[in-house]
Formats: C-alpha cells, sequence, structure tokens
C-alpha cells in the first residue's frame, strides 16, 4: 500500500512525559527547553539534530535535585 502522507525529518524525542523541570526550565521526559519544544516543527534537520545530539549532555542538570520528600524522610522527621 502506498503512503498518502510521509515526511522525511528527524523525529521528535518526546517520551509523553511531560513535567517541566522548576529550576532547570527542561522537559523531565525528552530534556528540550520549553522554546525548543514550541519551535520544534520549525526547525530545519540540521538543528534537529544538532539538539537531539546535546539532550545526553542535559540529563545531569536534572540530577542535582536537592530536598523534596525523600531528604526529608532520610532527615529522620518526626510525625
Amino acid at each position: 500500500m502506498e503512503q498518502v502522507w510521509s515526511r522525511d525529518e528527524i523525529e521528535s524525542p518526546c517520551v509523553k512525559i511531560c513535567v517541566v523541570h522548576p529550576q532547570e526550565r527542561l522537559c523531565t521526559g525528552c530534556l528540550r527547553s520549553l522554546d525548543e519544544i514550541a519551535a520544534w516543527s520549525r526547525m530545519t534537520a540540521e538543528e534537529r539534530r544538532t539538539i537531539t545530539a546535546s539532550l545526553p549532555e542535559r540529563a545531569p542538570r536534572l540530577a542535582r535535585r536537592r530536598g523534596g520528600r525523600a531528604a526529608r524522610l532520610k532527615g529522620g522527621a518526626q510525625g
């Protein structure tokens, strides 16, 4: 069967976990910035490849969280 519509472009790195990290302002699922996500459909294939190649370097930025529930529990919070 012949495809009626196809696109020759790099796919989105979206993994459908769309939560924005409050300090880093990156999506915790795909690691793109909000500006990158918004502009993705208008970017050239080269721009998309460049961003996609840089995503693994961003992951450590989200791993540096401090505090939160785990830290409170570890600190022996009494309840």
